[in-house]
Formats: structure tokens, C-alpha cells, sequence
């Protein structure tokens, strides 16, 4: 699987995690639609939800007027997978992670999220 699709995938179970309160195994089996299991996916979901409340408390700190509770479930979910990479996966460059993020927003965001999404993860890395 292309790191982009696990990233898409990643995306999908974390908001499906979001909205239906269930455990990362379904969710990722959901998103998987029988096809096989892809370590980067289970890194992506894994990663994220065990450094959920650090990546919610950094993104909480570069939003501006918002509250993450109020944020879309889409672009809360980008946000953090794009925390996630950004601070702790090591071998990728920042602004690969920010590119990504925004690519995925365009797709599954409203029109507005690739915007918001590049503002919030470049103020984020800037203050690294």
C-alpha cells in the first residue's frame, strides 16, 4: 500500500474511531475492505491514538478563536495525523507530512480545509 493510501485509510478509521466510539482493530478492518493489513496504516492509527491528548494539546495551542472540539471531525482527524507524523516519525520531513495532510484535506475536506489544515500544521512547525 502507497503511504498516501495508509494515510487516507488512517484518516478513515481515526474518524470512524471519532464518531462511533470503536476500538482501533474494527476500525481499521472497516477501512480495509478485505484487503490485507498495511504496517504504515497501523503505525499511522496506532501512533496517533496513543499521543492523542499531546497532539490534541498542540493543536489546541496554534488554534486560533476554535476550540478542537468544535473543529470538523475530517479536519480534527487530519490535524492529528499530521501532528502525529510531524513530531514522531523521525525519517519524514516536516513538510512532507504538512503536504500530505493538505493533498488529503482537499479530498475529503470541505473547501475551506486544505487552507485551514496548512495554517494550523505550519504554525505548529514553526514552533518547533
Amino acid at each position: 500500500m502507497k503511504r498516501r493510501t495508509a494515510r487516507e485509510k488512517a484518516l478513515q478509521a481515526l474518524f470512524q474511531m471519532d464518531a462511533n466510539d470503536i476500538q482501533a482493530d474494527e476500525a481499521i478492518s472497516n477501512v480495509l475492505e478485505d484487503k490485507p493489513n498495511d504496517e504504515y496504516l497501523q503505525k499511522l492509527v496506532a501512533g496517533t491514538i496513543e499521543h492523542k491528548s499531546e497532539i490534541d494539546q498542540t493543536i489546541q495551542k496554534h488554534l486560533e478563536k476554535w476550540k478542537l472540539g468544535r473543529l470538523a471531525k475530517v479536519d480534527r482527524n487530519i490535524l492529528r495525523l499530521g501532528v502525529f507524523e510531524m513530531y514522531y516519525m523521525e525519517d519524514l520531513p516536516k513538510n512532507v507530512a504538512i503536504n500530505e495532510a493538505i493533498e488529503i484535506a482537499k479530498t475529503f475536506g470541505d473547501d475551506q480545509s486544505s487552507k485551514f489544515i496548512n495554517g494550523v500544521l505550519s504554525k505548529i512547525k514553526d514552533s518547533l
